[in-house]
């Protein structure tokens, strides 16, 4: 009888389960309940259940059920109808959104909330049914959003850009180039960590420095980026020092010896758009006297158009650059740290 139990219990479902075994006890006779428990590792007190049931002519197979109406436990929300102004009286403090919108958020996280449910109210509730409840009050998880602006908002903003952007336009029909320029922040050189992870082996995590502190010996790099509008290219320089107009001025003339005048030799013309502040603000006389010296230098008219106030995150360069060096260098190594140690070993190798 073991084996045959054995055999044809995988293949049935809960309510075959039970309406098997109870004709098991029943075809065994006296003690049949207790040998079928032994014999299967089913508790009595089911077998005694599916006798009962295939005796009853109990059979649930209306639309597909197992169980009959009103079986397996209560719901939470049904047992404590409350619960959800439970809930709410947690998370009210910590929430945040529009109020003239339909989203909100809090910023607890769900384990925390159901942590302090059962030390408030004394009632067990899983992180999961806590998130179902948050889901139907109107909840999500969500990060900071820049929206509200510093300042006022000048009137005529949009008109700003419209003139970058149709003098952008002008240029790449004319097939003279666009770039995009800015300055990303210092890095510091050596095994430091960077923010973000990647997959390894496990429990072999990447061992880098524990403090970010500097290193005297090998200091800072400061990159600063070109952006090629037409080509879709990205151009970056590294520098030692400070980020300064002549330093911005020197990686431009760099990007146009080893990269534009090669993919633009009928240019007459170059547009520089960047932020309105920094190395390269509005205001810094050494910009635009740096801009006239590598005009003369290179032989192009420079034409360079400064972003609003505030609107730096409009910049090409920010999301078609910037962005992808951050993505490439997740969770590694401090990126330009490498490519130095890449380029010092090809000179050494070069000497050698």
């Amino acid at each position: 009888m073991e084996n045959r139990i054995q055999k044809v219990m995988p293949s049935l479902n809960e309510m075959q389960r039970r309406h098997y075994l109870g004709a098991e006890a029943k075809s065994y006779g006296w003690g049949g309940v207790s040998a079928v428990s032994r014999a299967s590792g089913v508790s009595r007190k089911t077998v005694s259940r599916g006798l009962q049931e295939s005796e009853a002519g109990l059979h649930y197979v209306s639309g597909g059920r197992i169980r009959a109406p009103g079986g397996g436990r209560k719901r939470l929300v049904d047992k404590y109808p409350d619960l959800k102004d439970k809930v709410i009286s947690i998370v009210e403090n910590s929430t945040y959104g529009n109020p003239e919108t339909t989203e909100i958020w809090t910023s607890l996280s769900l384990r925390k909330i159901a942590s302090m449910v059962k030390d408030k109210f004394g009632i067990t509730v899983s992180h999961v049914t806590i998130g179902n409840i948050l889901n139907d009050l109107g909840y999500s998880r969500q990060k900071n959003k820049k929206y509200d602006q510093v300042g006022e908002e000048s009137e005529f903003r949009n008109e700003q850009f419209e003139i970058i952007n149709n003098k952008v336009e002008e240029f790449i029909e004319t097939g003279d180039p666009v770039i995009s320029v800015d300055c990303k922040k210092k890095e510091n050189l050596g095994n430091y960590s960077n923010n973000g992870s990647e997959y390894r082996k496990k429990q072999d995590p990447r061992k880098v420095l524990d403090h970010d502190f500097p290193d005297p010996n090998l200091g800072k790099a400061v990159p600063y980026g070109i952006y090629d509008v037409q080509n879709n290219s990205g151009f970056v320089s590294l520098g030692n020092s400070a980020d300064t107009a002549e330093f911005a001025a020197a990686s431009i003339e760099t990007w146009w010896e080893n990269c534009g005048k090669q993919s633009y030799p009928n240019a007459q013309r170059l547009l520089i758009t960047c932020d309105c502040g920094g190395s390269n603000g509005y205001r810094v006389r050494l910009w635009k006297l740096k801009m006239g010296e590598l005009s003369n230098k290179i032989g192009l008219d420079i034409h360079v158009s400064h972003y609003p106030t505030g609107t730096s995150k409009y910049n090409k360069i920010e999301h078609r650059l910037f962005s992808n060096i951050s993505n490439h260098g997740r969770g590694n190594h401090c990126l330009i740290w490498k490519l130095q140690k890449s380029i010092l070993s090809q000179q050494r190798q070069q000497k050698d």
